[in-house]
């Protein structure tokens, strides 16, 4: 039998997979050993990949240097606020679009991918004039709404393949026992629905955790900063103390490694059935 070779597939597929793995953790673990060099160890040649002596004053820094806990705090109420509402929207629209008889469906759909084409920083100025006429900047909800807006193409999409492959007949049994179709969708199809609901709501949270731009221009206040502004405030006139920064990295880093962590089955599966039964 011919021995087989490095370049077949199946080492093919194994070497895909470890420079996947090893392009999205390397970042993540050079910047926990950097949270636990100091800052003479960090630029002293050669490099020391593993810090000599690990220390956790880095992390103390952290909190007191800046407000920390209180910007973790306000992302958290942001980021949870705007996956709740995008979910109940998108749950709404993606009904909608996979279940009545909408003229026009693909069109629809298309201009829900188009609308996420468009970059950020054209729609600042329009969002920034709404939310100051309002009254609403420096408040959760000046950006609460505008990542409701953003996260709702992906959500929508991923929503409506769930959807579309829950059968019919369970919503016609639930409202022949007396639901109506409202209550059809809450209690038969968004249920069915789990995985996909579950990786609709991790792609909003994060992309709401991690959004810098609409949180600089938005909520300038000390009161109303986030993670993403607070973290780039730790920065001096003329010096970068990066053990400092990456500390707080890591901190930012952990609710949404928790949060993956325990939802991952999920969200796997939510990903691949979406991928499959879109």
């Amino acid at each position: 039998m011919r021995e087989q070779s490095f370049w077949s597939a199946p080492m093919l597929r194994w070497a895909a997979a470890a420079i996947v793995v090893f392009n999205g953790f390397f970042p993540a673990v050079w910047i926990l050993f950097t949270s636990l060099k100091t800052e003479t160890e960090l630029v002293q040649k050669p490099i020391t990949w593993w810090p000599e002596n690990p220390m956790l004053d880095n992390y103390v820094r952290a909190f007191t240097d800046q407000p920390l806990l209180h910007y973790l705090k306000n992302s958290v109420i942001v980021a949870t606020g705007a996956t709740a509402l995008s979910l109940v929207v998108a749950a709404f629209a993606a009904y909608a679009i996979a279940r009545l008889n909408l003229k026009r469906r693909e069109l629809i759909l298309t201009c829900i991918v188009a609308s996420s084409m468009f970059p950020l920083v054209t729609l600042l100025v329009p969002i920034f004039e709404t939310m100051r006429a309002l009254g609403w900047l420096n408040t959760y909800m000046a950006l609460i709404l505008p990542y409701v807006v953003l996260n709702l193409p992906v959500c929508t999409l991923v929503l409506v393949s769930f959807f579309q492959s829950i059968p019919r007949d369970l919503e016609n049994a639930a409202m022949i026992d007396g639901c109506t179709r409202l209550g059809a969708l809450w209690h038969v199809v968004v249920p069915l629905a789990a995985p996909g609901v579950f990786t609709a709501g991790i792609l909003a949270f994060v992309n709401s955790w991690d959004e810098f731009l609409l949180a600089l221009s938005l909520n300038s206040s000390p009161a109303a900063r986030t993670l993403p502004v607070g973290i780039a405030l730790y920065q001096g006139e003329f010096t970068f103390p990066w053990p400092i920064i990456s500390a707080a990295l890591i901190v930012a880093i952990v609710p949404v490694a928790i949060l993956i962590a325990i939802f991952q089955e999920r969200v796997v599966g939510g990903l691949t059935q979406g991928g499959l039964k879109g």
